[in-house]
């Protein structure tokens, strides 16, 4: 998959922009109100973001955040003492973040649009590398950490959420009622008996683009239900998997956290410890001589 095909995507869908309104309700998507309104939303529906960057303790160091969206969690790390930098695949996002900061007087090293698998900076550049959300849609996955290890200091930290494989979210309501759902809507759709629209009708669009088989099949059905049926590349992890893309780190802890599976109405009850939709993952990046000299590409599905 070219990576202009994510950049394209994420340019058009902004992270988030669906759930807050931005321009789609007339308004600036980078202004000080969209940003009031979008972090109170954020943080009311993941409450746990703000402790979970408190216990990255980045007060005084070098934090590289890699993928940005509109640009929350950048504020938390700099409002942390972070001395951060940021880099994202869209300029969309890079020129929200920027006007974000700027608007709120908030200091930075650096703000770049460029790619995790060819980032502008030199070599062991950063106490911390920090990414939200952002890897499980990077394709060449392996390719990445390499650039993540190679800017990353000895002694560094690599903190990664990921969407998790072992969720309410990935088991049930994709893996069943998502794709019992469409199962049921593809067939009155092509008959003519019922004419979807919105994201159910994307999803027939798709099914009758590649057959509905193929389309159910997880390793296609994951693509479209993370991030909308347009979306282009998604992955689910567990740890060992984590341990298998990222080779050249030593997973050191791993915790999960939002219980969200949608369309079923969980997010407000206990169960994201054991069940939740985020995994986050924190990584020593291994000695020079201890990295792998190749990969199987296979590894990578």
């Amino acid at each position: 998959m070219r990576e202009n095909t994510i950049s394209e995507f994420w340019s058009a869908h902004p992270c988030g922009d669906h759930l807050v309104g931005g321009a789609s309700r007339g308004g600036r998507s980078d202004s000080e109100e969209f940003f009031t309104r979008y972090d109170t939303f954020k943080y009311r529906l993941e409450p746990h973001i703000p402790g979970c960057l408190d216990d990255l303790d980045v007060a005084g160091r070098r934090v590289l955040e890699i993928g940005l969206g509109q640009g929350a969690e950048s504020e938390q790390l700099i409002r942390r003492g972070a001395l951060w930098t940021g880099v994202d695949l869209t300029r969309t996002s890079v020129e929200r973040v920027g006007a974000r900061l700027s608007q709120r007087n908030l200091p930075r090293e650096g703000l770049h649009c460029g790619s995790v698998l060819d980032l502008p900076f030199p070599a062991d550049s950063f106490d911390l590398v920090f990414s939200h959300g952002v890897l499980h849609h990077v394709p060449d996955i392996l390719a990445a950490q390499r650039e993540i290890h190679r800017v990353l200091r000895p002694g560094g930290e690599l903190v990664v959420m990921l969407y998790a494989r072992w969720s309410l979210n990935y088991l049930l309501a994709i893996g069943l009622v998502r794709r019992a759902a469409l199962a049921v809507v593809y067939p009155l759709a092509r008959a003519g008996l019922l004419k979807p629209s919105g994201v159910v009708g994307a999803h027939v669009t798709n099914a009758r683009r590649t057959g509905l088989r193929s389309y159910l099949r997880m390793r296609e059905f994951i693509h479209h239900n993370t991030d909308g049926p347009d979306n282009p590349h998604s992955r689910v992890y567990d740890v060992r998997t984590v341990r298998q893309h990222f080779p050249d780190f030593s997973v050191t802890r791993a915790h999960k956290h939002f219980l969200h599976a949608p369309p079923l109405p969980v997010h407000r009850l206990p169960g994201g410890r054991v069940a939740g939709w985020h995994l986050w993952v924190h990584m020593r990046p291994k000695e020079r001589a201890d990295v792998p000299s190749g990969y199987e590409a296979a590894a990578v599905r």
